[in-house]
């Protein structure tokens, strides 16, 4: 069967309706269930570290029965709430579509929780089970009805030891609660977003309407799966299309370079931090073949570039796949897709010139995360793309940039925070309407770009607003600089009036030789640098220099609200 008849996105859907399931979309077990008919020997789930273990869709639809039935003998009713915490692992997955399967809501947490957080998610949560590697299952929750093994440690039973019965799936409504997201916390207290399955089936196939994914396709999922961008974008994305889930062990560039390679990865899914990394490398290479041959490579490369973006032939991807692409483990993957943080225009052009299809998209856990893609066909490198199909959006109270809130309507929002009515009712309308809080605008093609978050905004002295995130992207290709937070500190306090500051953790490799007095002097060139070019309410006046890494969720977002109490009073 060719691509091309592979390739029918949501409308192969039709000819299952009212056999397989009914209603405008199927429930995860409804759509995975779907997939496993039509591609039964197709790998699903696999890793290759520390050693290969791979399921077909057929084998891992059997395992999921069978750890089903497990759950319901434990007393699990529909509904009840169970939890996963691990590392990426295709046990992980085997969980995660098991307790689906069963009607019961799962519950990700992140693996890098402390003992007393996760064992808070867990209590406010109403978890009733749990699904761990070996170094968190033993959370302090007496109530918990089971503890079972994702990494075959000793005391609990192992995921994959568990055999004998079967069941079929629980009959559950698509409007059902599938999933319980505890928000990462980059801003303050953690919100539980109640995600149905309607929300992340219809984002998962809304998404493919705008890049293509193939049943033979390998996607590397190396990002933490317990977080939306992960789940959706890679894992379910991929139990929907036939595609083989490839589970990183580590988000160490090295690593990463290894499993690309070995596992023979064809869509690279990943943060601007990693792809600006692997930009730099790519570069230094080219630099080091000396100036006649790096100025041809940088000739080719625009030239390439302007080829593709005219006429859409991806000339770049047959002169560089041999040479630099390989190099980079690079020249099997032909999409590679950004989100979880702004992408500097230039990293987003160079991918593009080398021949990669390169995406950026945007979204957020409250929206299942993906509202924004930019087609691969027709991208434009300063935006965040096109609200995906059947989504409505508008920007509220643009200033005179034409800068406002941005709303999302649509199947992709929530349900609402678990527990937490007043959170709800702050961001969401009766009516529809998500606040998703980030600032931008959008152009007369429909392509958003953004500026900032509405909560993280700086207000100068002259009643300006600037916006972190925006500032802080100016930093990104700079390579002395390993993490850097914009953020207020107070010039007047009789007035509130604020300045910008500038917490920056350099490079801890410059930081060794050079020592922290000789590489602040450098940080502050970096800063004076990029103040240049700056309108003068935007510039930096503060400068401080960190010795130690700032505090990061597990997406490695840096927690901003942190930064700012650490430095409040200095």
């Amino acid at each position: 069967m060719s691509r091309k008849v592979y390739y029918t996105q949501v409308d192969f859907l039709e000819s299952y309706r009212g056999k397989a399931f009914s209603g405008e979309w199927p429930t995860i077990t409804e759509a995975f269930s779907i997939t496993v008919s039509r591609f039964p020997n197709n790998e699903a789930l696999k890793s290759i570290t520390p050693s290969v273990f791979s399921l077909t869709f057929k084998e891992a639809y059997e395992k999921i029965s069978e750890i089903a039935y497990f759950i319901k003998e434990n007393g699990i009713s529909p509904g009840d709430k169970l939890a996963v915490c691990g590392k990426n692992s295709p046990q992980w997955a085997l969980a995660y579509l098991a307790i689906t399967y069963s009607g019961a809501v799962i519950v990700p947490l992140d693996h890098g929780l402390k003992s007393d957080e996760m064992k808070k998610l867990i209590e406010f949560g109403d978890v009733k089970g749990i699904f761990a590697d070996g170094d968190r299952i033993d959370v302090d929750v007496p109530e918990l009805r089971f503890r079972v093994s994702l990494d075959n440690s000793d005391n609990y039973p192992y995921i994959m030891d568990i055999k004998g019965g079967k069941c079929g799936p629980e009959k559950v409504d698509s409007n059902d609660t599938a999933a319980i997201l505890f928000t990462s916390g980059t801003t303050g207290n953690p919100k539980g977003v109640m995600l149905s399955h309607t929300n992340l089936v219809s984002d998962a196939f809304k998404m493919l309407r705008y890049m293509t994914l193939y049943p033979e396709d390998t996607v590397y999922a190396v990002l933490p799966i317990h977080h939306a961008y992960t789940m959706t974008a890679v894992f379910l994305e991929c139990m929907f299309s036939g595609a083989c889930c490839l589970f990183g062990s580590r988000l160490i560039v090295p690593v990463i370079l290894k499993e690309l390679r070995d596992g023979n990865v064809t869509m690279f899914l990943a943060v601007p931090m990693i792809y600006n990394r692997f930009l730099s490398s790519i570069m230094k290479g080219i630099e080091k073949e000396g100036k006649v041959k790096a100025f041809f490579v940088h000739l080719l490369m625009g030239l390439s570039g302007v080829i593709k973006k005219i006429t859409g032939i991806n000339f770049g991807k047959k002169f560089f796949s041999s040479s630099i692409l390989k190099k980079a483990s690079l020249d099997k993957v032909r999409v590679c897709i950004s989100g979880g943080g702004p992408l500097p225009a230039t990293t987003f052009k160079r991918f593009n010139q080398l021949g990669l299809d390169f995406v950026q998209g945007y979204g957020l856990t409250e929206t299942s995360p993906v509202t924004h893609l930019n087609p691969v066909a027709a991208y434009k490198e300063e935006s965040v793309g096109k609200i995906i199909p059947t989504l409505e959006q508008k920007i509220v109270d643009p200033d005179e940039d034409g800068n406002g809130v941005l709303y999302i309507r649509g199947s992709v929002v929530m349900q609402g925070y678990y527990k937490n009515e007043e959170s709800t009712k702050e961001v969401l309308s009766d009516d529809g309407w998500f606040n998703t809080g980030d600032v931008g605008h959008i152009d007369k093609d429909g392509y958003l770009y953004l500026t900032g978050r509405a909560k993280s905004v700086i207000v100068t002295e002259g009643g300006k607003n600037v916006f972190p995130e925006e500032l802080e992207d100016k930093f990104q290709l700079y390579g002395e600089i390993e993490q850097i937070a914009v953020i207020p500190y107070i010039i007047n306090k009789e007035t509130k009036s604020e300045g910008i500051r500038a917490v920056i953790y350099p490079n801890p490799q410059l930081l060794k030789k050079e020592g922290l007095e000789e590489t602040s002097k450098k940080i502050s060139e970096i800063v004076e640098n990029v103040n240049r070019d700056l309108q003068s309410y935007k510039k930096i006046t503060l400068v401080s220099v960190s010795d130690e890494p700032l505090p990061t969720t597990s997406t490695r977002k840096i927690k901003r609200f942190e930064v700012i109490k650490k430095y409040k009073d200095q």
